[in-house]
């Protein structure tokens, strides 16, 4: 990791509706270096989302901007790939069709048909998924779906991965099988990854650098927090490690300032309620 390669200065964001405005972001500035792993960790409704969909181009920011290798974004792209919590495959295509798709879309021209088929052979089997090129959907599991959903990613050669919680819907066996095999992936390939998760343990074993968001309204990023473990990394071995549950609780007590922060706002909300209320009925 040695270059800037993802920029986000300065963005806002903002909803309006009916004449309202609502505030989601607030000042973020990330700086992101070619094949680091961000995890982005908040409590919900924070805009880890909205910052996610920004990158993605499926946003566009009130102000500021994003850059990925030296171009701004303004639109989605094929240098970036996103991978939501459901898998979004399409149900009347196999596991082969779902990524021949795209690969379709992102290299005609620029493959052959056999470069092509072997691109997606490489990648499906990248994700242990090879054994299941004929199946549909229905026909496989939840993290057979997901791992497909990567593989499809993968495919397009993206310069940027985005994962928008992409274990969340899983069982814990299958979460932790997926999570080893995206970390072998990713050491494997030197992706830029930057990924959404409300799970602390998962932010400190995938991460090198979590990135910590305030609540909302106008959410911010309020700290960032370097991971300086070893790669590869073991699970069971990391479970005992001091620097480990260091990192773990450096999250966990920054997510739980927040919450407290949270419920004292609502309780404050709450008297101020039964107060004027009282008034009102007194009145």
């Amino acid at each position: 990791m040695s270059d800037r390669f993802l920029s986000i200065s300065q963005v806002q964001m903002r909803f309006e509706r009916n004449g309202i405005t609502n505030p989601v972001l607030k000042d973020i500035n990330l700086e992101v270096n070619r094949g680091e792993y961000i995890s982005l960790i908040g409590h919900s409704g924070c805009g880890k989302s909205t910052v996610l969909n920004i990158i993605a181009g499926l946003l566009t920011a009130s102000e500021g901007v994003v850059i990925v290798d030296n171009k701004e974004v303004n639109a989605p792209g094929p240098d970036r790939a996103l991978v939501f919590q459901n898998h979004s495959l399409l149900p009347w295509l196999t596991v082969y069709q779902n990524v021949e798709i795209a690969v379709e879309k992102i290299f005609k021209g620029k493959k052959s048909k056999k470069e092509q088929r072997e691109w997606i052979l490489y990648n499906l089997d990248m994700v242990n998924m090879s054994h299941a090129l004929d199946r549909l959907p229905s026909e496989i599991s939840g993290g057979m779906k997901q791992r497909v959903g990567i593989a499809r990613a993968l495919a397009m050669e993206p310069k940027v991965l985005l994962l928008d919680e992409p274990f969340g819907a899983l069982d814990a066996l299958t979460r932790a099988h997926l999570q080893d095999e995206v970390m072998r992936i990713q050491n494997e390939l030197k992706n830029t990854v930057v990924m959404i998760t409300h799970d602390v343990d998962e932010a400190v074993l995938l991460s090198d650098r979590i990135v910590m968001m305030t609540n909302g309204p106008s959410a911010t990023i309020g700290q960032i927090l370097d991971i300086e473990l070893a790669r590869p990394r073991d699970r069971l071995a990391l479970a005992d490690d001091p620097t480990y549950n260091h990192y773990r609780h450096e999250v966990l007590s920054f997510l739980h300032e927040k919450q407290r922060k949270v419920e004292a706002i609502d309780k404050h909300r709450q008297t101020k309620v039964k107060t004027e209320s009282k008034v009102t009925a007194n009145g």
